[in-house]
């Protein structure tokens, strides 16, 4: 079968911060066949997103490509001239980006962007395409998708912004389509609807896709072939039962490794139990300003509870739009709630970030989930970790150069890309800057939303690992919100379920997958994608308890 694209030879340099010229993609080829989906996978900076975007004759500030071919349909997209390329984005390819939050435009409503390709190529009429981006908003498992388009960017979760940005591409009837991590901010059981839906899409004309990801799982759900990447470099290709089941390359099988389930927390026992580093009582929170009756006119919490021991980590796991991200901002004052309170080692914090003093928001960080709008893109990275150094601390001249040095040390980051924006790096290296930063203030709490979501399997074991260590040193405590079970076994001691702003369950970590009890955490914990090929082919969930937990 002719190749509906193909990359031959491409070789793709920079500049580095001492201004010398580097290769990072050398001499990389593949193809992909109408109807295929291949996966680039590989640890954060081995070049796959940047191979990807070359399909769209796209390359980074400082970047470009030295030579080879990027063949689209048969032409090169290369040596296209800016407006032909224009012309083909969007209609020949189109991209789904990892951080759907950065590329929507927070002032415009979310149906206007949607069908914004359409309007511009003139691909049907705006009501026609309207009815479309509906269509695509059910098959995707938005709620109410009929009015969601209504909405704009802020007043979604993050795992419907990233659907939302699927639709975006797949509006124009794309060839080709770019998936960039497109599951990344999105719950176990959505993911299955949303791969589910990609498939069925791809497999359904002559579409063809590239799937850029670290999450071997879920590549192996929607893959045909995988291309395993390092340094710019292909170490292996193969279809994906065969990397999966016989990889040939150390890397590979280190990957695969690293993707194996980790020994959970665990915290010295003792007869009496110390006083928690954190108190949550019923807590009510939401949006839209409050109403007569005192509660907020769009309720996200309801009476929520929680208490976190000194040395210990809570998981808070739940689909997208449970609430788990509103908690967080509550605990760290970013939200102030309706009622309850909030205390920390016995006190009570001001419900905003305004009524509390320094050393109260020194002692609880948090680290976003989305790094691409957690971190200012005109400032470089030695400038947003020594911050609060700086605020917290004090800290000048040599003094701060050597903490933020130290800093960059912790999370594995060259020293020398303090001196970078972070528009020149990948999406796991700016969350990294972003764990960075929260460990600047030397907190007591840190509230990790969806901390490892953007690492691949390598870099996040490295980063948990760390995690561990900072906390035996420190006596750190970590609250940890993620719809990646895998995460909260490794580095949890407790978890705790929630469902439309209210928690179901609470569990030891240990018995999260035989001991839960509620009906949604069951269906929570049977949604993990395993990595096993024909595992979301074979799925057989119970109908009962899916109908039960629809999306309203």
């Amino acid at each position: 079968m002719t190749p509906l694209a193909s990359i031959r030879d491409l070789r793709i340099g920079a500049v580095t911060d001492a201004g010398r010229e580097v290769e990072i993609i050398r001499g990389v080829s593949l193809d992909v066949a109408p109807g295929e989906v291949v996966a680039l996978i590989g640890e954060s900076g081995s070049g796959k997103t940047t191979i990807a975007l070359s399909l769209m004759g796209y390359t980074r500030p400082g970047c470009r490509i030295e030579s080879g071919a990027v063949l689209l349909d048969g032409t090169d997209v290369v040596g296209l001239s800016p407006r032909a390329r224009a012309a083909i984005r969007g209609r020949t390819v189109a991209y789904v980006p990892q951080s759907a939050a950065a590329a929507f435009n927070p002032s415009k409503r979310l149906m206007d962007q949607v069908i914004e390709v359409a309007r511009i190529h003139r691909l049907m009429p705006p009501e026609a395409a309207r009815r479309k981006a509906v269509d695509l908003f059910r098959a995707l498992a938005l709620p109410d998708p009929d009015t969601i388009g209504d909405r704009y960017p802020h007043q979604v979760s993050g795992g419907q912004l990233q659907r939302l940005s699927a639709a975006m591409a797949l509006i124009g009837d794309p060839r080709l389509i770019i998936f960039d991590e497109p599951t990344t901010a999105l719950d176990v059981t959505t993911q299955i609807e949303v791969l589910r839906a990609f498939k069925s899409v791809i497999r359904g004309g002559a579409m063809a896709g590239v799937y850029v990801s670290h999450d071997l799982a879920v590549v192996a759900q929607i893959a045909d072939r995988i291309v395993v990447l390092k340094d710019g470099e292909v170490q292996e290709e193969g279809t994906s039962d065969q990397i999966i089941n016989a990889p040939a390359h150390p890397y590979t099988r280190e990957l695969i490794a690293a993707f194996e389930p980790r020994s959970g927390a665990v915290t010295p026992g003792s007869d009496v139990e110390p006083a928690p580093v954190l108190e949550v009582r019923d807590l009510t929170a939401g949006y839209g300003g409050i109403g007569a009756d005192g509660l907020p006119r769009v309720p996200v919490l309801r009476d929520v509870a929680l208490r976190l021991l000194p040395g210990r980590n809570l998981g808070v796991i739940g689909e997208s739009g449970s609430g788990k991200s509103t908690l967080a901002r509550c605990i760290a004052g970013l939200l102030p709630p309706a009622r309850g309170t909030i205390s920390l080692a016995g006190r009570t914090l001001a419900p905003g970030t305004h009524g509390r003093s320094k050393d109260d928001l020194r002692r609880v960080q948090i680290v976003f989930q989305l790094a691409d709008t957690a971190l200012n893109p005109n400032r470089p990275v030695g400038r947003i970790v020594g911050r609060p150094v700086t605020f917290y601390h004090g800290l000048h001249g040599a003094e701060l150069e050597a903490r933020v040095d130290a800093l960059l040390d912790m999370v594995r980051l060259p020293r020398a890309m303090k001196y970078r924006l972070p528009g020149e790096l990948s999406g796991g290296q700016k969350q990294r800057v972003n764990l960075a930063r929260a460990l600047a203030a030397e907190p007591e709490l840190i509230l990790c939303d969806e901390v490892t979501s953007a690492l691949d399997t390598v870099v996040a074991a490295a980063v948990l690992d760390l995690l561990r260590e900072l906390q035996r040193e420190l006596g750190l405590s970590y609250l940890f919100i993620s719809h990646d079970l895998s995460t909260v076994e490794a580095i949890c001691d407790d978890v705790m379920v929630m469902y439309q702003g209210e928690t179901v369950e609470r569990m030891a970590a240990a018995r999260m997958r035989v001991g839960a009890e509620h009906p949604y955490s069951r269906l929570l914990i049977s949604s993990v994608p395993r990595l096993d090929t024909g595992w979301l082919d074979g799925l057989e969930q119970d109908a009962e308890l899916v109908a039960q937990f629809a999306r309203r």
